[in-house]
């Protein structure tokens, strides 16, 4: 049987469930579909919401809407208006928000390797079938 490699050795029955509700906490802020594509849309830099909503593919305006009070309650992006004519209103992430760039960069890698992993099952499977 596979072990999990972490940086912290989970030894106890406490450290284990110490370490499962901190992973609960931390998807219940940005877990989801859509929380984690918005802040990394949002890494270029300030954006308009039509901007991420075309950037962000499938998202609704309503969804977006959402997620993004979400996201600003919890300390993640600041909203900010420009008052004039027309009003702008931009979204930029605050630097609570670039502690999850280890996060970021983690799922990224392992998505990729995710990825190739999958296309080599499948190149495989149709291998054993041919």
């Amino acid at each position: 049987m596979a072990k999990l490699k972490m940086d912290k050795e989970i030894t106890s029955h406490a450290q284990c469930k110490s370490t499962l509700n901190s992973v609960a906490d931390a998807l219940y802020v940005i877990g989801g579909k859509w929380k984690l594509r918005i802040i990394v849309a949002l890494t270029e830099g300030n954006r308009r919401f039509n901007e991420m909503q075309r950037l962000i593919e499938g998202i609704s305006a309503k969804v977006l809407s959402t997620e993004l009070k979400d996201l600003e309650l919890n300390g993640f992006v600041r909203r900010k208006v420009y008052t004039g004519t027309p009003v702008v209103v931009e979204y930029e992430l605050t630097e609570y928000a670039e502690t999850l760039g280890g996060v970021l960069q983690a799922l990224s890698e392992w998505g990729a390797k995710h990825k190739e992993m999958v296309k080599k099952g499948m190149h495989k499977a149709e291998a054993s079938v041919n």
